[in-house]
């Protein structure tokens, strides 16, 4: 670095030198004139340098101002035309209605009014056919056409054949496009401008009219152009021949010489184009700039030419040194300045603003020139506020502002507004004098907008958990505190934390054991991340004091202050568990009932089956009581007649034994059963009725089946209703000896849909059954039978069902004919478990026969 100043020095020296001998060379006349041109071209070249400066940022202004009124302009076009849009879409649905005969007059008024209250730059709203004949017509109330067939020739608003007029025109124009068409603006019979949009009615290709909408041009400029734009900018709605029609700005009665606008920008208004432009105009602000520039330009020149007149080589040099100073002090501030994010802002007692730094011309959008010398109201106080802001402006100067800092609204040179917190201290200069206040502000609003945020999402939670029909609460784990409790919670146990505990501690859990080397938290000595890992467990529980059952959840929660704590959700299910226990007491009076009515119905066969072992008893007495008297019996011959007499009743007491177990009351009990014990009973009670029928069954069980976890009763029950079915099938269609036979099947199966199973199948050689019978097959009280009930199959499909299995019936066909019918239901099952690990064997036949003997 010394390296590269020697070079530099020198060559300054050099200059220095070289500028002293010319100077010294002149004579003195022609220095005096130098003296005094120096000063001249100083102020010239200044003068020309702020001139410049300041066509350039008038320039920059009138560009500004220009595409602030381009904008303004294309806002008011773009809610204008979006409105029309969306109102034009409205009215090709009603359109759409009208031809379709969806509504009629009445129909149509009403949602015209619908249509119109909503739309309020609406004047009128009229239907009329292709003859131009008006079937309904609805009208604002400062309107006054009531009756829509009274005069309609002088009415403008109505299209009249042979008269030139914007509305004819439109229909015209509609009738041929076949498209809605907006009409030229016109007057209207109020003397308003007005211009209509009519959508044709196309009925099967033909025109039956049109739909007529006929707007206010000054109500579209009231209630559609933003309040913002017409305060920066006057708007105007110019007719097809630059006519004003309405405009935001009118001028006062006897003057005339008001200052044309300087700026304007021209749209059109209308989606299609109907002669209407919509115009933008506006003012420059650059002509109140002058004066002040002006003036600082003649204080600037005034001491830059005492410094020119009075400086003296001496002076520059001690000029120079402090100005070296003072740069460098200065670069240092504003290194400073430019690294901080918080706004600085001084003022004087007076209010002034004297200094500003980058952080708070960034915040504001206000450049330092826009804000150093402003008094108030400041640029940057939104205008509703600016009473506020005096008031807070006074209590700073005052010296009363809190230590806390106050919160205020900013706005930004483009009109934004963010919330800032502001705070003020003295400003004391090196005499110990205050000289004014300095204001830091901070940018609070993403700040806030979380807080905000925050409080609103808290609300909204807890106004859905006060809301909810379940009792929420929350327990400290170590303390013992309620921490939380929703309304139902508080309604059904109040604020007391015994509830919480009576409905978590009502069934014992397994307690958690930690391993040695976990972390363990000291709240309570539980581990805090194993618990509040762990999901909600469910369980019922009643609560005595309230005869109420509650299905309650809870887990573990670590608490916004870090304890752990247990929250807890209790459900009122007691009206569920009413239902529940009320639907199972009448599936089992129905189960009940449908056995009786089974054993009813085989009462015959049991009779006979009975009357064999009685008959055979008989017999055997008699011969004995015979042989005994006659003395021709020896003891061997006594004792055989005694034990076939004994088998014989043996024979006849199990098949009431039998009959009493099938009929007998019992709570449902779902165990572990093997299915060829239910198929051997339900086999053996069902041989009954078909050895009356004279049907013969054959089955089959397959070996290793798995145990199924079901009530054996009700399976028996149901494999007894399909043999009976079955066998009365045969027999009522009297089929011939070689297809009076029934086949049971049970094998395993593994199904995509229902995985492993067992298959018990029934299947008959009878007639089969219709299709609208198989269809209604299980609908409850559906029978085919003369004296049947319809609850056989409908129960049978329950019970099958509430064992997680599924039931269906088919015909089974050789060709196109039926050769009979198959019942099959599965029963689900675990195939990795093999409970029956002998050989089952298959349960014999039974067959029909007439033996009374067998």
């Amino acid at each position: 670095m010394a390296l590269a100043r020697e070079p530099l020095k020198t060559s300054t020296t050099r200059l220095q030198r070289w500028i002293g001998r010319w100077w010294r060379q002149q004579s003195p006349a022609r220095q005096d004139r130098f003296a005094t041109i120096g000063p001249l071209v100083s102020v010239l070249l200044f003068l020309a340098a702020i001139t410049a400066a300041f066509w350039y940022l008038r320039s920059e202004e009138i560009d500004r101002a220009t595409d602030a009124l381009r904008r303004d302009t294309e806002i008011a076009q773009q809610q204008i035309r979006l409105h029309l849009i969306e109102n034009q879409e409205q009215l090709v649905r009603m359109a759409r209605e009208v031809v379709t005969r969806d509504i009629d007059a009445a129909e149509f008024l009403v949602q015209a009014g619908a249509f119109q209250r909503e739309r309020p730059e609406v004047r009128h709203f009229t239907w009329v056919n292709a003859q131009r004949r008006v079937r309904a017509s609805q009208a604002v109330l400062s309107y006054h056409r009531d009756d829509p067939s009274a005069s309609p020739v002088a009415d403008p608003s109505l299209p009249a054949e042979g008269r030139r007029s914007e509305a004819e025109e439109a229909f015209l124009a509609a009738r041929e496009t076949r498209q809605p068409v907006y009409s030229r603006p016109f007057t209207d019979a109020s003397g308003q401008w007005v211009f209509q949009v009519q959508v044709p009615l196309i009925d099967r290709s033909s025109f039956a009219g049109t739909l007529i909408v006929e707007y206010s041009v000054e109500a579209l400029m009231r209630f559609f152009v933003p309040t913002e734009v017409t305060r920066r900018h006057r708007v105007t709605v110019l007719g097809p021949d630059n006519r004003v029609l309405v405009s935001t700005v009118s001028s006062m009665p006897g003057q005339h010489n008001t200052r044309a606008p300087s700026l304007q920008y021209d749209l059109p208004l209308a989606p299609t184009a109907n002669g209407i432009t919509l115009r933008g105009q506006g003012y420059r602000t650059s002509i109140g700039l002058i004066g002040n520039t002006l003036f600082w330009m003649v204080v600037a020149l005034s001491v830059l030419t005492v410094w020119m007149l009075l400086g003296t080589w001496r002076h520059m040099r001690r000029r120079s040194q402090i100005q070296n100073a003072l740069v460098q002090e200065t670069n240092f501030r504003r290194a400073m300045e430019n690294s901080m994010l918080t706004g600085m802002r001084a003022m004087d007692k007076d209010g002034r603003v004297t200094y500003v730094n980058p952080a708070f011309c960034a915040m504001t959008g206000f450049s330092e020139a826009d804000l150093i010398g402003l008094y108030p109201p400041f640029p940057y106080w939104p205008p509703d506020r600016i009473e506020e802001n005096t008031r807070l402006l006074q209590q700073e100067l005052q010296g009363r502002s809190p230590v806390g800092g106050i919160e205020v609204k900013v706005m930004r040179k483009d009109g934004s507004i963010f919330d800032a917190r502001m705070y003020v201290s003295p400003l004391i200069d090196p005499k110990g004098q205050q000289t004014g206040w300095m204001t830091s502000i901070t940018n609070i609003t993403e700040a806030k907008r979380i807080r905000d945020q925050l409080s609103a999402s808290h609300e909204r939670f807890t106004t859905v958990l006060e809301g909810l029909d379940a009792a929420v609460s929350v327990l400290s784990v170590q303390h013992s505190e309620l921490l939380f409790s929703n309304r139902s919670y508080r309604l059904w146990f109040g604020a007391d934390p015994r509830g919480h505990a009576l409905l978590a501690n009502s069934s014992a859990g397994v307690p958690y054991v930690p391993e040695p080397d976990e972390e363990v938290d000291g709240l309570s000595g539980l581990p805090t991340q194993p618990l509040t890992e762990t999901g909600a467990q469910p369980r019922e529980v009643y609560v005595e004091s309230l005869q109420l059952w509650f299905d309650v959840r809870t887990r573990y929660l670590q608490w916004t202050d870090g304890r752990l704590a247990q929250m807890l959700i209790a459900t009122d299910i007691t009206a569920r568990r009413r239902v529940e226990e009320q639907v199972q007491q009448q599936a089992e009076r129905a189960q009940m009932t449908s056995r009786l009515v089974t054993m009813g119905e085989m009462a015959s066969s049991v009779a006979h089956e009975l009357n064999q072992p009685l008959t055979a008893i008989n017999n055997y007495c008699n011969g004995m009581v015979s042989r005994v008297r006659a003395g021709t019996i020896s003891t061997d011959d006594l004792i055989a007649a005694l034990q076939k007499t004994g088998r014989q009743a043996e024979r006849a007491g199990q098949i009431i034994h039998r009959i009493r177990q099938f009929v007998k009351r019992s709570e449902p009990q779902r165990q572990p059963a093997h299915a060829h014990e239910i198929v051997e009973d339900a086999v053996e009670l069902a041989g009954i009725e078909l050895r009356r029928r004279k049907v013969t069954i054959h089955t089959y069980v397959a070996q290793h089946l798995p145990l199924l976890h079901v009530d054996p009763i009700l399976i028996e029950q149901v494999l007894l209703n399909l043999l009976k079915n079955a066998a009365e099938a045969i027999d009522n269609a009297r089929m011939p000896t070689s297809r009076r036979h029934i086949e049971l099947r049970v094998i395993p199966r593994h199904t995509p849909e229902e995985g492993g199973v067992i298959e018990f199948s029934v299947s008959d050689m009878g007639p089969g059954m219709k299709e609208e019978v198989l269809a209604r097959l299980y609908e409850a009280f559906f029978s085919t039978k003369a004296e049947g009930m319809g609850i056989g199959l409908s129960l049978c499909r329950s019970i099958i069902e509430s064992h997680r299995g599924r039931i269906r019936a088919q015909n089974l066909y050789n060709g196109e004919s039926v050769t009979g019918c198959r019942f099959a239901f599965t029963l689900p099952v675990d195939l990795s478990v093999r409970a029956e690990s002998a050989p089952v064997p298959d349960v014999p036949d039974v067959t029909a026969a007439s033996n009374p003997n067998a």
